[in-house]
């Protein structure tokens, strides 16, 4: 849950000081982040591959074996970072024949190159993060994610405003911010692992094995769903922020501020839910489908909860919540609109939070692809054209469609979840 705090704040503080330099940097970067979110998000759910065989081989003590699956899947995500990085420049080059205001594209491209160039190192890190947690060392990335979040922040105040004789590099600068955080955190890792006392049982497997076809496939037949189910997700907002751009600039830096917002409740849903996976897991490996249940159940109430915990407070400071990010009073007052469907849509992430990661703990993952696509491509996507322009509601449209996306994916997943406990009760 640290590691999730670090993430929200270092997500706000970007905002806010972005915020500070203009409406058309806002926007700019509302619809640079939202593009670049969903290959990360890909990405680390790509990466949640990694932890069952690394924990698999640790249970067993196969210190050789863990220090190779680390070494395939560094070759894994660095394959599917080319790849991912290929598709993003191909979009950079029609970048200009997406409808987004004009004024804003001087603003994208430079910012954009930059997150481009920072793909390789976040999917590398996310290799090493998984093989720690694999081996129940839960610490290591998060001190060297919270140290990276500290840097990017400190480094945001310098080039973003052009403080220490640094020139004043506005968007650009929260851009060559964040790559230089990714890369130090990367290097980090890298130290650590050939350094520290706890990995040297890993590190001669790691040098002495070399990448292999069967290490590669299981990577990628564990980690494409879990990486495609999180990414649709992701689309469906993503994709939706190409509409919102259609609106203006105004409508695309409210849209970026309450996605801010918005990561709040999904870190702390996803924390939790990643410890019911983790539980349900355990007692699914014990044959104790009871406890499962137990647990997920109650997983999911601890989710509400959380809910009602971001949403009372927003709904109370809905009016002066866009203050916090940016001095628009137009912006300000179309993110007071966003709050409403915004505490609609927590119940339907906390569903699919916690029932996507329930069926990731007793390893049936391969439906999640497909009710990811029906939730967000078929359901959620359409609904925000129709809402925000058949219907003529705008952003707060777009918005509406949320809801039915995540819940309905919700209750697919826990529909999935209950009849494969059945069966295997």
């Amino acid at each position: 849950m640290i590691g999730q705090l670090g993430i929200i704040i270092l997500s706000f503080a970007d905002t806010m000081m972005v915020g500070r330099c203009g409406t058309a940097e806002l926007g700019a970067a509302s619809f640079v982040n939202n593009m670049f979110n969903l290959v990360i998000v890909f990405s680390t759910g790509f990466s949640y591959g990694l932890t069952p065989f690394v924990g698999n081989h640790y249970g067993r003590g196969e210190n050789a074996s863990v220090g190779r699956v680390l070494k395939n899947a560094l070759a894994v995500n660095a394959v599917v970072a080319l790849g991912l990085m290929a598709l993003m420049f191909i979009l950079y080059l029609n970048i200009h024949r997406l409808g987004q205001p004009a004024e804003l594209l001087p603003l994208m491209r430079p910012y954009y190159i930059v997150l481009l160039v920072s793909l390789l190192f976040v999917l590398l890190f996310n290799a090493f993060k998984q093989f720690a947690d694999g081996i129940t060392d839960t610490v290591t990335p998060m001190v060297i994610l919270l140290g990276g979040n500290v840097v990017n922040i400190f480094l945001n105040w310098i080039l973003i405003y052009g403080k220490w004789g640094m020139p004043r590099m506005g968007l650009l600068g929260a851009g060559v911010a964040t790559l230089t955080a990714r890369v130090l955190m990367l290097l980090c890792f890298v130290v650590v692992f050939f350094v520290a006392k706890r990995y040297r049982p890993y590190v001669q497997g790691f040098k002495d094995s070399s990448v292999n076809k069967e290490d590669f496939a299981a990577l990628n037949k564990m980690g494409m769903p879990v990486g495609l189910q999180m990414g649709m997700e992701t689309a469906s907002f993503s994709l939706s922020t190409i509409m919102v751009g259609w609106l203006g600039t105004v409508a695309l830096a409210a849209h970026q501020v309450m996605l801010t917002v918005g990561q709040l409740g999904f870190m702390m849903y996803y924390g939790m839910a990643a410890a019911v996976a983790v539980r349900a897991s355990n007692f699914h490996g014990q044959g104790d489908m009871l406890r499962v249940r137990e647990n997920v159940s109650a997983g999911f109430k601890i989710i509400l909860v959380m809910a009602a915990a971001v949403s009372i407070p927003l709904l109370i400071i809905r009016n002066s919540l866009g203050f916090l990010f940016t001095d628009s009073a137009e912006v300000a007052a179309m993110v007071a609109q966003l709050v409403i469907p915004f505490v609609i849509y927590q119940f339907g992430d906390g569903l699919q939070c916690n029932y996507s990661n329930a069926l990731r703990g007793i390893s049936d993952v391969k439906m999640v692809m497909v009710y990811a696509f029906i939730a967000y491509f078929l359901i959620s996507l359409p609904s925000a054209y129709l809402f925000g322009f058949v219907f003529d509601w705008g952003l707060t449209g777009i918005w509406m469609s949320f809801p039915l996306g995540l819940t309905s994916a919700g209750l697919m997943f826990r529909r999935r979840f209950l009849k494969t406990l059945e069966k295997d009760s």
